[in-house]
């Protein structure tokens, strides 16, 4: 198996974790009388820590390399996962997010290791890699974790799928261990040091393109984590679904983003530019958050998920293939790192909008509200046709 391979089965071992809990996390909020609000706050505080971890794991990635970030941060992951299992007081249900939050900053060097060892041509294949791998893990993760905890809202079995978590994420570490070779050549890591991560942010942000590309992923992903925290309490409310049937919905999610980015994201980022992809990835989640309130049928809550998952499917790996095109071989893990530490910000952002507008003005809120901004994502996406040309001229230049 190479290198690719490998990392795929890491990344995938340790988001179906992260998937394995997604179902239960509001229930045991509930458990421990959380209102809406303090349930997605819960969920936030997982983004909070990342926002702070990523940049940080990302330039340490480009200073040690890849793989001890990448073996420290699943280390991390073991440790939430075992206190969220044992937790018996809402602040302890915090403290876990916030440890398991620190250690998702590895998707910042799981990023650099595929930019390290793919073309510019075959950048987007990669993230989409990466992706698929993600994908596959909330396909599996948290159809396993609703069958794990059961399906009575107020019955279920929480703590077994934590612990399932650590042992997975146990599991991740290991093939880490002796499978993973380092991605960064030594001469990377032995480069001048590089400016500190708050001068790294701001310099992204003068880079036209890439300033513009970090601020549309930013917005995307307010607008659907406000979906995701709350998704659990619509569909209680809608359609009485208890975990697993909330696990069963995020598994045709998985099975669409694992088809789009493991199959498809190749060939139509080399046929329509990821510039394109974007713009069309954007319209969808747009009219999938519109027609979310009006999805009290089945067959209508599948077309929605369907819009959903093959707008991100689309979007996410299209702008972090420009994203890392834009920087040198030295710099990727520090950038990503500011690109996922704008993820996480706005994952603390959309949930932080989400619940008091879900438990102020009514369940449908938040899906009115995330349209409404992804309608300005889809305006500014609409600027972009020719970012894939300019980002491979910029890659072509000698650093």
């Amino acid at each position: 198996m190479g290198a690719m391979g490998i990392l795929f089965l890491i990344v995938f071992i340790d988001l179906l974790g992260f998937g394995v809990i997604i179902p239960l996390l509001p229930f045991y909020g509930v458990h421990f009388g959380a209102t809406p609000a303090e349930v997605t706050w819960m969920m936030a505080c997982y983004s909070l820590a990342q926002f702070f971890c990523s940049p940080l794991l990302g330039r340490l990635s480009d200073r040690l390399g890849r793989r001890p970030v990448l073996l420290l941060s699943l280390c991390a992951s073991v440790g939430s996962y075992l206190w969220l299992g044992f937790a018996d007081a809402l602040w302890m249900l915090f403290a876990a997010r916030l440890l398991a939050g620190a250690g998702a900053g590895n998707i910042a060097a799981a990023q650099a290791y595929i930019s390290d060892v793919t073309t510019p041509e075959t950048r987007a294949k990669g993230m989409g890699m990466i992706g698929a791998a993600f994908g596959l893990g909330f396909t599996v993760g948290p159809a396993l974790g609703g069958l794990v905890a059961g399906s009575h809202p107020g019955a279920a079995a929480l703590a077994r799928p934590a612990f399932l978590a650590a042992g997975l994420s146990a599991l991740a570490f290991l093939v880490a261990l002796a499978r993973l070779k380092e991605s960064l050549p030594e001469s990377a890591r032995e480069a001048p040091p590089r400016p500190g991560r708050w001068q790294v942010a701001r310099d992204v942000l003068t880079r036209p393109l890439l300033g513009r590309l970090i601020v549309l992923l930013f917005v995307t992903v307010t607008a659907f984590a406000g979906m995701e925290t709350t998704f659990a309490l619509w569909a209680n409310s809608a359609f009485g679904w208890g975990p697993r049937a909330v696990g069963y919905n995020f598994l045709y999610v998985g099975l669409v983003l694992v088809a789009v980015q493991g199959g498809l994201i190749g060939r139509l980022s080399r046929r329509f530019g990821e510039g394109r992809l974007i713009l069309g990835g954007a319209a969808m989640i747009a009219l999938g958050l519109a027609g979310l309130p009006f999805a009290l049928a089945l067959w209508r809550l599948l077309v929605v998920n369907t819009l959903l998952a093959l707008g991100m499917g689309l979007l996410n790996p299209s702008i972090t293939s420009l994203i890392s095109q834009q920087a040198d071989i030295d710099e990727r893990g520090g950038i990503l790192g500011v690109s996922q530490s704008g993820s996480s910000l706005a994952r603390i952002l959309g949930p932080a909008v989400a619940g008091p507008l879900f438990q102020g003005f009514g369940r449908d809120a938040p899906y009115y509200t995330g349209a409404a901004v992804m309608a300005l994502v889809v305006a500014l996406a609409a600027r972009l046709p020719f970012a894939r040309r300019a980002a491979a001229q910029r890659e072509s230049q000698p650093s």
